[in-house]
């Protein structure tokens, strides 16, 4: 690896530019985290953990605002393009920028590999005659043409589509508060606290089975990092940022252990298989007939806002590192600030790519979540690790002007970086994430080999 460098930015002062407003980065911060993960991988969570799964919740929520954290100091204090690529690049050297962004774009496109196919999927529930190839083309119209537009665009499809997965979960959650204050569709009759300590206890399986539910949960997770990149496209990071990343705790209270919670408390996890979704069971259970198709809705629609922000994420991304020479030039052309030719590069990708996830089989969900969070894991590491590095870099009245310091320095960030050396050591431990850690670390080893047969590492010094 290259020498560490810490360059001093030049400071940027508050500004308004056109761009994403303040509510299209909250509503991206909130989107990012409500996708598939949740309205389906939470069941696998459930199954793994039992009731314990809402300390994994609680685990990994904490460990993504730390390393949100980390990203908002420094997305405030340089609000560039390339966002944690390049800080990883002025912090901890050129091929850690490097293989930190191509890490990013490989998580992204396999994020949008799977829920091109799941929309494809979902789609038969009210066409089912109609070839599955003609879904995967309309959605990758549909968010091709946001991505390529503008980025005011993009913002507005995403506000969209956060507005309808936000008002599925609230609906979630009040209805199960309906049933629970009610006694709406409850069989025993008896308390529903009971059934977070019945059959099997707390953690039925174990403390082993808790950390088990951990890939699928961080899975879940996956993608919050865009808002470091989002953020520097609004029109006035320095205030847009802290707020977006600030209500991060709220969400995950709210959108996933309250959410998870209300579940538990209504279906004993048992019942919890799998074969639907827990939040099909919660609507189930109040009696709605138009739960299966309100929910299909649903999980299209979230898909559909995580391929559109993983497209804009990792355009964005790839496009910075061009620019600083750590991928192929061309692919930093711009167009009214627009990455035009990476996005369309990424676009063709997910055409050949699809063909190719549809011959998988149905198991093809967890492997692609498992090798996700290979990738997201490693990206969050590198992100808390520039963070560290750009620490050490200050002086004591450059740390003293910090507009938006992480919390809890530097214990926070420390326990962040060990909880995901201990999940990479999960992946180790479990046979079935063994496909995915080999994947990504033949990605690693072929990218980093790469960076050198093409002479990037000489270019980028």
């Amino acid at each position: 690896m290259s020498t560490t460098t810490h360059e001093t930015p030049t400071p940027v002062p508050a500004r308004r530019r056109p761009g994403l407003k303040a509510r299209h980065l909250h509503f991206i911060a909130l989107g990012s985290a409500i996708g598939t993960g949740l309205f389906y991988g939470s069941a696998g969570a459930i199954q793994a953990a039992g009731p314990s799964v809402l300390l994994v919740y609680l685990l990994g929520g904490a460990v993504v605002y730390f390393m949100l954290r980390a990203l908002g100091e420094m997305a405030v204090r340089m609000p560039i393009s390339g966002s944690f690529a390049e800080y990883t690049r002025r912090f901890l050297g050129p091929w850690a920028g490097y293989i930190t962004g191509w890490m990013f774009a490989f998580e992204m496109l396999i994020v949008c590999l799977a829920d091109l196919t799941a929309i494809a999927i979902y789609m038969r529930f009210w066409f089912p005659e109609t070839s599955q190839w003609i879904w995967v083309a309309l959605t990758l119209l549909v968010v091709g043409a946001a991505n390529l537009a503008s980025v005011r665009w993009f913002g507005e499809l995403e506000f969209v589509f956060t507005i309808v997965k936000v008002t599925a979960v609230v609906a979630m959650i009040l209805g199960g508060a309906a049933i629970l204050v009610l006694g709406l569709g409850a069989a025993d009759g008896g308390n529903p606290l009971t059934r977070l300590t019945a059959d099997g206890g707390f953690f039925p399986h174990g403390v082993g089975g808790m950390i088990s539910a951990f890939i699928l949960v961080l899975f879940a997770f996956g993608g919050t990092e865009i808002i470091g990149v989002a953020g520097t496209e609004a029109e006035e990071p320095s205030r847009a940022i802290p707020r977006a990343i600030n209500t991060v705790p709220v969400r995950i209270l709210l959108f996933y252990v309250l959410a998870i919670g209300v579940i538990l408390l209504i279906n004993p996890w048992r019942t919890i298989t799998g074969e639907q979704s827990p939040f099909v069971q919660i609507f189930d259970t109040l009696g709605v007939s138009w739960a299966a198709a309100a929910l299909n809705l649903v999980v299209i629609t979230a898909a559909l806002s995580a391929i559109n922000a993983d497209l804009f994420g990792a355009g964005r991304v790839v496009a910075g590192m061009a620019r600083e020479r750590l991928a192929p030039q061309a692919l930093s052309r711009t167009v009214q600030g627009v990455p035009i030719v990476t996005t369309i590069a990424m676009l063709g990708v997910l055409v050949v790519g699809v063909v190719l996830n549809a011959a998988l089989p149905e198991a093809v969900f967890t492997i692609v979540a498992s090798l996700a969070t290979f990738a997201t894991v490693f990206v969050w590491l590198m992100i808390l690790l520039a963070q560290l590095a750009s620490r050490r870099g200050m002086t004591r009245a450059q740390r003293a002007a910090l507009e938006f310091p992480v919390p809890l320095w530097p214990y926070g960030q420390l326990f962040a970086v060990a909880f995901i050396a201990f999940t990479f050591g999960i992946m180790v431990w479990h046979p079935e994430y063994h496909t995915a850690l080999l994947v990504g670390l033949v990605f690693l080893g072929g990218m980093s080999l790469l960076y050198v047969a093409t002479g990037r590492h000489l270019l980028a010094r």
